[in-house]
């Protein structure tokens, strides 16, 4: 088990963070993974254990690659290159990286949520990452129809993840409290509250509630009070109850603070779009009451980040009385626009919006999720044109081959990448001279 919040502490802070999400986007590249099914519940854990198989066999392979390269050394006489060899050997950095689990909303109540936690920390995660969603109304934190649950229950499931780390031995675990709450304007249930001003209180005060006599209600009304008044919060049809308009940030702002107070340790707040100041005012006002919060931010995909910083930086001109009549702020997505002095100035803005937002914003980590999913997408629909084109195999070699050679790619050696190798190094301690091995001089890989 790896101590993540040291981790967290280095300069070098890699990780890698899973969710369902991500096992859909495997599965797009390589197909079914093993003894899997399509449900989270079961396909994350299993996910972290093959990527740590995966991830501890390529620690393998490059050291065994190194090794190799000291008996040469010392074979040839070559003290130099010896000496080299053993440094990167002792200096060597392991691909074993703490991973953040996402359990989503937990999978059911604080019961399920502390079975699905415990899963995943047995198969190696370090980190799990929780949000305030309803369980069964569960949806993308970029999409809508999004409804929260009341804070107490969401608190009881961080208890819940804590309680799973710690019975597994694990004192350090950490907890990234995600609250989907700017984009959630529903809730399924109204809290409850026992006194004024009770954390209960609290969360229905934001409810959209209309004041009314008794002599006003409607068979089947829910009526609660609040400050001495009868009110009546708008239920729909779905039976969920509606939030008042623009009251997502100040919700944000007390989840985040609820749930440092109750055992969390980082947070995550999902927004519609990526906008420093924005998260960075949300931030301001954690911070007064718990000084040392530190956000997740998910630089995420589902973001047109082109056209939102186009349009933040057309909107900053227009405020400073600069002339945007050349440009179309909703057609600001064009080509047309490439070159032109606004569109690289918002390209700037996204280079440095990991710096800015984290000195500006309090972000501490920045994740971006389903990268590669994309990446994967993209260079596969322009292989695809080219190959089956004009390009034929030069599609290939020239999009893919020849930079994975020049940029010393090791998958251009799949075979290698594979374990071929290592296969050869256990049939030499297994066999001797006898061994049938794979690096022979036919080997097609000696030509990268």
């Amino acid at each position: 088990m790896i101590s993540i919040k040291k981790h967290f502490e280095n300069t070098d802070r890699r990780y890698l963070y899973l969710s369902g999400w991500m096992v859909a986007a495997l599965r797009s590249e390589f197909g079914p993974l093993p003894d899997q099914s399509m449900h989270e519940k079961t396909s994350v854990a299993s996910l972290i254990g093959e990527l740590y198989t995966f991830l501890r066999q390529a620690d393998a392979r490059e050291l065994g690659g190194l090794f190799r390269q000291l008996d040469t050394a010392r074979q040839s006489g070559d003290a130099a290159k010896e000496k080299d060899t053993q440094a990167a050997i002792d200096g060597y950095v392991t691909h074993v990286v703490p991973i953040i689990a996402d359990i989503d909303a937990g999978f059911g109540n604080a019961e399920a949520t502390y079975l699905m936690a415990k899963q995943m920390i047995e198969a190696g995660a370090c980190c799990i990452q929780i949000e305030n969603q309803v369980s069964d109304e569960k949806q993308c934190g970029h999409q809508d129809g999004k409804v929260t649950v009341p804070h107490e229950d969401f608190l009881a499931k961080i208890r819940a993840v804590r309680y799973a780390f710690l019975e597994l031995g694990v004192d350090n675990g950490v907890i990234v409290a995600r609250t989907d709450s700017l984009g959630a304007g529903l809730t399924k249930q109204i809290a409850i509250t026992h006194e004024p001003g009770d954390l209960g209180d609290q969360y229905n005060s934001f409810l959209d509630c209309e004041e009314l006599s008794i002599d006003e209600m409607n068979h089947g009304d829910v009526l609660i009070k609040q400050h001495g008044k009868l009110v009546r919060p708008k239920r729909l049809p779905s039976n969920l109850f509606q939030f008042k308009k623009g009251t997502g940030e100040a919700r944000c702002v007390m989840d985040c603070i609820t749930s440092l107070q109750n055992g969390a340790d980082l947070l995550w707040i999902e927004t519609e779009k990526p906008h420093v100041a924005q998260i960075g005012g949300m931030v301001d006002e954690i911070r007064k009451v718990v000084p040392n919060a530190k956000l997740v931010y998910n630089n995420s995909p589902s973001f047109n980040w082109t056209l939102n910083f186009r349009q933040q930086i057309f909107d900053i001109w227009s405020e400073e009385g600069k002339d945007v009549s050349a440009y179309d702020r909703d057609g600001l997505m064009s080509e047309k626009y490439d070159e032109t002095d606004l569109s690289i100035a918002a390209d700037e803005k996204i280079r440095t919006f990991q710096a800015d937002s984290a000195r500006e914003a309090g972000i501490f980590h920045h994740l971006i999720t389903l990268p590669t999913y994309h990446t994967a997408a993209l260079s596969t629909d322009n292989l695809a044109k080219e190959y089956f084109g004009d390009q034929g195999m030069l599609g290939y070699v020239k999009g893919v081959q020849r930079k994975e050679i020049r940029q010393g790619i090791a998958c251009v050696k799949h075979q290698n990448m594979a374990g071929s190798d290592m296969g050869d190094d256990h049939k030499e301690y297994f066999s001797g001279d006898a061994a049938l091995k794979a690096s022979g001089k036919d080997n097609t890989m000696n030509q990268f």
